[in-house]
Parts: C-alpha cells; structure tokens; sequence
C-alpha cells in the first residue's frame, strides 16, 4: 500500500509534466516521419514503385536529332521517359536538373554520351533505367548487324512473358508497400527504434525524479520515511516502466494502422520490459552520482548515446564471425521476432543475456541506491 501511494504520486508528477506529455507528441510525428521517409526513400530507389507512382512519366530526357529518330528514343520511352528534341546541346544544357534529368547524344564515333543531373533524388533510378535503355540499344544493334529484323529482335529481348497468379491471399500479410527496401528499412531499423523511444525517455524521468527531490530537499524527507530503498526505487519506478511500455505498445498499435503489422507483441513485450528495467537501472546509478539537474541531464544524454551505438551498430554490421555473438543484441532480437508471423520460440532464449544484464544493471542501482541512502541518513 505505501508503494501504490508514491506511485500514485509519482504518476501524477509524470502526467502533470508538460514537457513529458509534449514529447509524447513528438515521438508520433517521429514515427509519422520515419514512416514517410521510408515510403519516399523505398519509391526513389525501387524502378518499379518508380513507374506505379508515375513519377518517371513527369521526368524528361533530352536527346538529340539522331537518337530522337533511333530505336534508342523507343527504348527511353518504354523506360516511361518523356522525350524532349533539342537541336542545341548548349541549349540543353542550361535545362539540366530543371527541366531535364539527363541529356543523351549520339557522338562523333556513334556512342551515346550521358548527362545526367546527379544532384536529383531521382538519380540512382533515372541512372539505371537509362543504363537499360543504352544495354538494349546496344544488343539490338549487334542483332541487326547479324542480319536480325527488329520484330525478331524484339522476340529475343523479351523472351518471356511471366503471368503472376497469387495463392493464399488470405494467409497474405497487408504492408503499406511491397518493396524489399521498405520491409528492410522498417523492420530492420525504424521499428526497434521506435519501441525504444520511451525507455531512453524514462531513463531521463527516473533521473530528474531522484535529482529533482534532492535539489526541492526533499529527498532526505523520502528517505526518513517507513519505506525501505526497494519500496522507495518500486515506487519511483513502476509508473515510469508503466507509461513506457504503454507508450511502446500504442506504437506498435500506430504501426498496424500503418500498415506495418509487427507479429509477437508478447515476446516483444517482455524484452522490451527487460531493456526498460536497464535504462532505468541507469538511470538511478547517475542519479546518485551526480548533484544537479544539469549534470544529470549532460551524464545520461552521454549514456544513451553509447547504449544507443550498442544497441543500433550491429543492425548494420555485416560480419558472419560475430552473428553468434550479434543475435543476442535485443535490438536484433526485436528484428526478428517483430517481422515474423511465427517466430520460433527459442527466440527467447537468445533474450537471456538481455535479461540478465538488465537485472544485473537494476540490481546494482538498488544497492548503490541503498549505500548512499545510509551514507545520508
């Protein structure tokens, strides 16, 4: 009972906390955000979503008086090009990366030289297809060198014509965009940092709280009070862990509206419960090493830094001799687990080296918390 009552007391302080309340704002934009530059970054590099969303249609290339009136302009448009006819390349020229995002002529020894505007987003997709363009140009001239007429080329080119039947659609997973680069750059970043966001946040909360009481004096009242060190780190903590696994699962709530469905919220659940006890356990440590709410704040933006370069590296790490060592990192254990429908149970195995450095992280902050408390009193 005493613990409930500086829970509660401790839960109003949070929800009283305007800046709290603002950030929980701000982590829906961030989310909002993250999930916007996915789809536009997935649309720029995939040619595909390139064409279903008509953006190449709106893109021009400017070509010269003999390409315009070659096979090569034929190819540009099937690519979804909007040709332009120039006489001038000079002219042109003053065009590029305004209303052109290439410029192609044919030279003096009958190559095709590329201008492309490289400083568009659009680059690495205009650079490909017109890379097509020129590859199928060029085999189709060595076709009809060989005495090859264009219908018996074009037969050659395309040799196969593959018919899509889909098959258990009911079993078919909705995602907001069927695109490898989207699943990848999602699940394989932006949803772990999401579920994180609020443990980095409480790390900062249970810090202020300690330091807060000690600079209000009023921290010395706590400790003289029938609670032991457990009660009192208990009731500091439980509100704190409460909103913030309440806050990870409202995101993984957003996520599926978005149409990113992340699969075994339980298991996520109990990592992400672990890795808030670690946070926090962090967060008490500084709190007792430091005197002012300044130095608290400077202290635990650099612990997050390192845990967050801990937790995030191996993401992008690539290194087959590590994999034994990297799949217990709870950020890619998240990964995996969130992106498969049937997770395989002995996943959680790999979450026992999280678990316990966590617990060992809290239970060495609830000692320490103890020593100063006695030092104190």
């Amino acid at each position: 009972m005493k613990i409930f009552y500086l829970s509660k007391k401790e839960a109003q302080d949070i929800l009283t906390n305007k800046i709290y309340l603002l950030i929980i704002f701000v982590q829906v934009f961030i989310i909002l955000g993250a999930f916007g530059m996915a789809v536009a970054t997935a649309v720029v590099a995939d040619p595909v979503l390139f064409d279903s969303y008509g953006i190449t249609s709106n893109l021009k290339v400017g070509v010269d008086q003999d390409i315009s009136r070659s096979q090569m302009a034929e190819y540009l448009k099937e690519q979804g090009f909007t040709i332009i006819k120039y006489n001038d390349r000079e002219d042109a020229i003053k065009y590029l990366g305004n209303d052109l995002v290439a410029i192609l002529e044919n030279s003096s020894q009958d190559e095709i030289t590329v201008t492309i505007d490289n400083t568009s987003p659009f680059y690495p997709v205009v650079d490909q297809k017109i890379n097509d363009s020129i590859t199928k140009y060029q085999q189709a001239k060595k076709l009809e060198a060989a005495g090859l007429n264009q219908s018996t080329i074009n037969i050659i080119q395309n040799p196969v014509i593959l018919t899509e039947i889909p098959v258990n659609q009911d079993y078919e997973s909705p995602i907001a965009m069927d695109s490898s680069y989207f699943v990848e750059l999602m699940y394989g970043f932006i949803v772990p940092f999401v579920l994180l966001l609020p443990f980095f946040m409480a790390s900062n909360i249970v810090t202020d709280s300690i330091v807060g009481e000690r600079e209000r004096k009023t921290f010395e009242v706590l400790l003289m009070t029938p609670l032991t060190s457990t009660m009192v780190i208990m009731g500091k903590i439980i509100p704190i862990l409460f909103f913030s696994l309440l806050q990870s699962m409202a995101w993984i709530l957003l996520f599926d509206l978005l149409q990113v469905p992340i699969y075994n919220p339980a298991m996520i659940f109990l990592i992400l419960l672990f890795v808030g006890l670690g946070f926090i356990g962090i967060g008490i440590i500084i709190s007792m090493l430091v005197d002012s709410t300044k130095e608290a704040n400077s202290a635990i933006t650099l612990a997050l830094v390192f845990a967050t370069f801990i937790l995030f590296a191996p993401l992008f790490i690539k290194a087959p001799y590590f994999e034994a060592i990297l799949n217990f990192i709870p950020t890619i254990l998240m990964v995996r687990i969130s992106s498969t429908p049937i997770a395989d149970p002995w996943l959680i195995l790999s979450a026992i080296p999280t678990i316990l450095i966590s617990m060992l992280i809290f239970i060495i902050s609830v000692r320490y918390f103890r020593h100063e408390r006695a030092i104190r009193l």
